[in-house]
């Protein structure tokens, strides 16, 4: 095994990762900081992908060796943690919630996904769980203060945000795929062309009055914004 992909102990320990900083070995001050080499691990996966990221390259990167990282990142488990809360800095909520938790959740979810638009790599990063640092918890402390007017208990509010999450990261995914897998203007036709043919065919009611009906805006944010509405308004916290 390359010892520069050490194995990921069972799970990370949040109290060694987020309440005791980081210290560099003793010796000559190093050139590099923990907030550099994540700031470098960031650059790379939005460029390449998450799979591009290894603790060489990042350490190349950043102008250090492989093994003087370690203090600082114990393995790529740990890298990730510190990666998706490093750029959980960005989802900054201005203003405090309005009062209407169904806008301010919407509000939330529009914020949530152009972040992850920003860095492709973190639908799949989200997909596992992951221990919230201190970027991650500003964010979650915002978005249960927008739920406050519902009167949920605490486990309830949080499993609403998960919900959220959950929603976002799968939608922007599929977006993320269907942009990689952009359709020529020849191959639309014909996939329209195919769907009318089985429309006509008789045996399939259903599908031909769904066809048959007026259409809708298909640009990626109003279909998002449709998505999203029977989400939030669909939401019972009685």
């Amino acid at each position: 095994m390359p010892h520069d992909e050490r194995p990921a102990a069972a799970g990370v320990d949040p109290e060694q990762l987020w309440l005791r900083p980081a210290e560099p070995r003793r010796g000559r001050k190093p050139s590099f900081s923990r907030e550099g080499i994540v700031a470098a691990a960031v650059t790379m996966a939005d460029a390449e992908g998450i799979e591009a990221v290894t603790m060489r390259r990042v350490a190349a990167q950043v102008g250090a060796g492989v093994m003087s990282l370690y203090s600082y990142a114990p393995d790529k488990e740990t890298l990730l943690e510190l990666m998706v809360d490093h750029v959980s800095g960005e989802l900054t909520a201005t203003d405090p919630p309005s009062g209407d938790w169904r806008t301010d959740l919407k509000a939330i979810a529009h914020l949530q996904r152009a972040h992850m638009l920003r860095h492709p790599w973190l639908p799949a990063a989200l997909s596992t769980r992951r221990v919230p640092g201190p970027n991650t918890l500003a964010f979650l402390e915002h978005a249960l203060a927008a739920l406050r007017p519902t009167g949920l208990d605490g486990a309830a509010k949080l499993e609403v945000f998960a919900q959220l999450t959950a929603f976002v990261a799968g939608h922007v995914a599929h977006e993320i795929t269907q942009a990689a897998a952009a359709r020529s203007a020849d191959r639309v036709a014909a996939e329209a062309r195919y769907l009318a043919a089985v429309a006509a065919d008789g045996r399939h009611p259903e599908l031909a009055e769904v066809l048959a009906s007026p259409g809708r805006p298909l640009t990626a944010e109003a279909t998002f914004a449709r998505f999203l509405g029977r989400l939030i308004d669909g939401l019972d916290v009685g």
